[in-house]
């Protein structure tokens, strides 16, 4: 993932894995998964210039039967934009893995973010807040203005 190569990724999904994004896509197998990564990291419209993440497990691994496991944790990711905006991310995700020719595969993957505390709405809600003072200050200006002339007239 550091590095951004994707094929070498894609070998520890299962061919039908299951992929949910942070951006609430689903990619399923893996020229779905391929397909996502390549469209958001490379490219003229991509959207992410990189991207990485420290990974915490918070449990061992559940094991159901020999070869299904189930394993969460939290993570906190760093992306830099292809607009040049960088932010780090804190998330929580979930994968499935299945044990398949005596390989563990990833065959469902779920990455989630804090919706209601994040990087990305302390960033809106700062956007907001200066458009709002500036729209102020600026209306302000005006009806000033037009007071005066007003008055003179």
């Amino acid at each position: 993932m550091r590095k951004g190569d994707i094929e070498r990724e894609l070998t520890f999904f299962h061919p039908n894995a299951v992929v949910t994004w942070h951006n609430a896509e689903v990619s399923r197998g893996r020229d779905g998964i391929r397909k996502y990564l390549t469209r958001m990291l490379q490219g003229p419209n991509k959207a992410v210039d990189s991207f990485n993440a420290d990974v915490n497990v918070d449990e061992l691994t559940i094991l159901y039967g020999g070869d299904t496991g189930i394993a969460f944790g939290s993570a906190v990711e760093h992306f830099k934009m292809a607009s040049g905006r960088n932010f780090d991310l804190p998330a929580r995700w979930s994968a499935t893995m299945v044990k398949e020719n005596g390989q563990w595969l990833i065959a469902n993957l779920h990455s989630s973010d804090n919706l209601f505390d994040n990087p990305l709405l302390d960033s809106a809600k700062r956007t907001i807040g200066w458009t709002g003072a500036i729209g102020l200050a600026v209306g302000l200006a005006i009806g000033i203005f037009i007071g005066r002339r007003r008055r003179t007239a």
